[in-house]
């Protein structure tokens, strides 16, 4: 069976698969990153893990896979295949592409950055398809964004679009990992909401979650820091409605779990900020936390389908 390599790179794991033509995952399986020990045996975790993929799919299948897909976080340039920067793992500069395709003895291998590849796998076959400008909107530890035009995520001249967490929506406001004031993703994330419910609750194991349950328990003291993530989501939202004008925007991350206690206000809020604007579908992602490895099997099999219409 025709399949490809797909390998999702996280901070503290790592999630892969074989994916098929038709996009089944025909195998999975999940490794730690292994950090602790250093940038270098991070890379070779993932040749590592890279080659065993391949070894499985040549034993199960009876030939290797046609080409792999490797989605990392931080700074990405996809054109030249380099991890360009990564402060979870600590890499500088990894021609990782290069490095996979040797180890796999030159096989095609794309790479890409991890919440625009998900956001790519959200708009080809999750809760985007069929939408032809889209939004992607993961809200995590952080907040990222990734552009879907067309089938395509648009990267940024730079390799950075589609960063709305750090849109500023309250100007001189709370201090942001990136070193603005005020920026989204100090006041809508999930670890933003954590550490204000912690502070509001009196418990310091309190989470995102935790705040979510109490809000539809009917605690005005969740229902208040909830609402605050809730309007700076909104402004930010708004902010990139009116630059972008998608048709759909697709919420996801430990956030979006919420349900209705989240997507109900927000659609509110969204539609009372909006002036000319055209009001988006605003609806949760479907993949959950397959999307990146999903999204790199797609980033394969386009380098497959590149290769033949060439």
């Amino acid at each position: 069976m025709r399949h490809v390599i797909a390998l999702d790179v996280g901070g503290t794991g790592m999630k892969a698969a074989l994916v098929g033509e038709d996009g089944a995952l025909l195998y999975q399986a999940r490794r730690p990153t292994g950090r602790e020990r250093g940038p270098e045996a991070v890379a070779e975790a993932v040749l590592d893990f890279a080659a065993d993929l391949y070894a499985h799919g040549a034993a199960a299948f009876g030939h290797g896979a046609l080409a792999a897909g490797v989605a990392v976080p931080g700074i990405v340039d996809e054109d030249s295949g380099t991890a360009v920067y990564s402060a979870n793992l600590r890499w500088k500069d990894l021609p990782l592409r290069d490095l996979v395709s040797a180890r796999l003895g030159g096989l095609p291998v794309a790479l890409g950055h991890d919440v625009r590849t998900g956001g790519l796998a959200e708009g080809r076959i999750g809760a985007g398809r069929g939408a032809d400008r889209f939004l992607f909107v993961p809200l995590g530890t952080g907040i990222a964004g990734a552009i879907g035009i067309d089938g395509r995520i648009e990267a940024g001249a730079h390799g950075c679009a589609g960063e709305i967490g750090h849109i500023v929506v309250r100007p001189g406001g709370r201090v942001c990992g990136c070193g603005q004031l005020g920026c989204l993703e100090a006041y809508a994330s999930a670890g933003a909401v954590s550490r204000t419910w912690a502070r509001a609750s009196g418990d310091p194991a309190a989470d995102a979650a935790a705040c979510a349950r109490a809000v539809a328990d009917g605690d005005p003291r969740a229902a208040r820091v909830w609402q605050e993530a809730v309007d700076a989501l909104a402004d930010g939202l708004v902010t990139g409605l009116t630059l972008l004008d998608p048709r759909t925007v697709v919420v996801g991350g430990g956030m979006a779990e919420a349900g209705a206690t989240l997507f109900d206000p927000l659609r509110e809020a969204v539609e009372t900020r909006l002036t000319f604007q055209k009001l988006p579908h605003i609806v949760p992602a479907a993949l959950g936390d397959t999307a990146g490895c999903l999204g790199a099997g797609l980033l394969a099999w386009d380098l497959i389908t590149t290769e033949v219409d060439a």
